[in-house]
């Protein structure tokens, strides 16, 4: 006697619970993944606005002179900042523009200025090193970084 047996049209109940199983890990890994790279999304931005800060500042104060051209050194306030050393004095503070204004928007970012007398010049030469002052910006983020941007100016005299 031979018996027919008809092939199998569909699922089993198995088989579609196993499915539900996969396709559920894999779309809570895609999610996680993707909430994940929402939540850093920001933090591009929070670094570039840093960089800009830093790079106005640097360039606000490596474009004043070597030395003071006034005799008494140590100005009060960053608008009668006239010589590159006057920045050494900020520490901390809200970004301001050149005035000395705080800037709208910006009050969650700090500012610190070190500007620290160097000679340079070449290793073992015999000619006389150069003094130049190295100028160190550093802004802290409101996400709890740090960025920090270095230049040198020398006495071109």
């Amino acid at each position: 006697m031979m018996h027919r047996y008809r092939s199998q049209c569909g699922t089993t109940l198995v088989e579609l619970i196993i499915s539900i199983v996969i396709i559920g890990i894999a779309l809570s890994g895609i999610l996680l993944v993707m909430n994940q790279n929402i939540g850093r999304s920001s933090n591009p931005l929070i670094q570039h606005q840093a960089i800009a800060i830093c790079e106005a500042y640097l360039e606000e104060i490596l474009e004043k002179p070597f030395v003071d051209p006034q005799a008494p050194d140590g100005e009060a306030s960053r608008a009668l900042y006239d010589d590159i050393d006057d920045y050494n004095a900020i520490v901390a503070q809200v970004p301001q523009d050149q005035n000395g204004n705080p800037i709208a928007g910006l009050g969650n970012y700090s500012v610190t200025v070190t500007v620290v007398n160097e000679a340079i010049g070449p290793a073992g030469s015999q000619a006389p090193a150069t003094k130049a002052f190295r100028v160190t910006v550093s802004v802290a983020t409101p996400a709890n970084q740090t960025v920090q941007i270095s230049g040198y100016r020398t006495n071109l005299l």
